[in-house]
């Protein structure tokens, strides 16, 4: 990694300071440059150039003379675009230069730049300016003091008004913030001056930036340490399926075919929950999906495990929809959890409502 001196505005050294590979030491790449420079100066352009076409240009309305018998070509206005005073064929409109540059692209070509004013000894680093009110005398003897002979750019910060006030009166000399640098510039100057503060490093950007933005201070990314999402609710019946019964183990010395008939008697009374488990996987009035994927008798309403939806007979999706378990009312299923689609609920409200108003007429 390469160093300079760190100067003052006096031109003595202060230290030395290294300068980021990555934006200082890199083989700069001239076709990258080229295109971002191109774009930069295409940019530029205001693009109001206008000439006006033959239906903009003001007469020529009438047919010059009538089509036969004069001995001319015939013609149909003056202002054609072959006529003396007659409108632009295929002229220049208003339109827009600018070309989209991708980010990656400015970065590499920024860098590129700095790149070649480093390897050419043209890039000065600067403890601070130092200036309280602008002067120009003070900026004209700092450039004497750092011998800069050329043109020059100098980067400042936001903050530092009285140098950029110094240096405003020098024509080879441009300011510029730290935020503006770009490759055009620093091409276009012989000596690039930095200060401590403004000197660039090289940043991540895109997908790297982000990631980097997410790191914590233990080097664990906030997706790591975020508490993991609770796990879906799995049905009761995959739950009594998958939990083991409890084993409770004796240590008494018992008779084996007495232990065996007690856990054969046990056994159906073990079962029994299991059994109406799967029945009911959510619970009263719910119903597990039969092998031959038909209704269960008085349950008729649909229900989607995944989307945690219930369909009604005679619905748009009901006959679309695949049940995984069946309800008897509407009520069992929104106790269940289970929810209408908003287009239903929508016109399942609608009807309540009509119902609601011919009870009222009847009463």
């Amino acid at each position: 990694m390469a160093s300079v001196n760190v100067l003052d505005v006096a031109g003595k050294a202060k230290g030395e300071v290294e300068l980021d590979e990555a934006v200082f030491g890199i083989q700069p790449n001239v076709p990258v440059m080229h295109q971002a420079v191109t774009a930069q100066l295409a940019a530029r352009r205001s693009g109001t150039q206008s000439t006006k076409t033959r239906s903009e240009v003001r007469g020529g309305g009438r047919k010059p003379y009538k089509q036969k018998g004069t001995g001319n070509a015939r013609q149909g206005s003056t202002r054609a675009p072959h006529w003396k005073g007659g409108g632009v064929a295929l002229g220049p409109k208003p339109r827009s230069y600018a070309q989209r540059t991708p980010k990656k692209m400015v970065r590499l070509a920024l860098h590129s730049a700095l790149s070649d004013r480093a390897a050419a000894g043209k890039v000065l680093v600067l403890d601070s300016w130092g200036w309280e009110t602008p002067k120009t005398k003070d900026a004209v003897a700092a450039l004497k003091a750092l011998s800069i002979d050329g043109r020059a750019l100098v980067v400042v910060q936001r903050s530092e008004v009285a140098v950029a006030r110094s240096f405003r009166n020098l024509q080879h000399v441009q300011v510029m913030e730290v935020g503006e640098l770009n490759a055009y510039d620093v091409l276009c100057s012989d000596v690039v001056v930095f200060t401590t503060a403004t000197l660039p490093v090289a940043e991540p950007i895109g997908k790297t930036a982000r990631r980097a933005a997410a790191l914590d201070g233990d080097g664990a990314t906030v997706e790591e340490a975020a508490p993991a999402p609770a796990a879906k609710k799995a049905p009761a019946k995959n739950a009594a399926a998958k939990a083991p019964a409890p084993v409770e183990e004796d240590e008494s010395t018992t008779d084996e075919p007495a232990a065996e008939a007690a856990a054969a008697a046990e056994a159906p009374a073990a079962d029994e929950p299991a059994a109406a488990a799967d029945e009911a996987p959510y619970g009263p009035g719910s119903h597990a999906p039969l092998e031959d994927d038909e209704q269960p008798e008085g349950f008729p309403i649909k229900g989607n495990a995944d989307s945690m939806l219930f369909h009604l007979p005679g619905s748009r999706f009901y006959n679309q929809t695949k049940a995984e378990v069946w309800f008897a009312t509407e009520a069992d299923a929104e106790a269940a959890g289970f929810s209408l689609p908003a287009s239903q609920q929508a016109e399942h409200d609608e009807a309540d409502q009509d119902d609601a108003e011919q009870d009222e007429e009847e009463s």
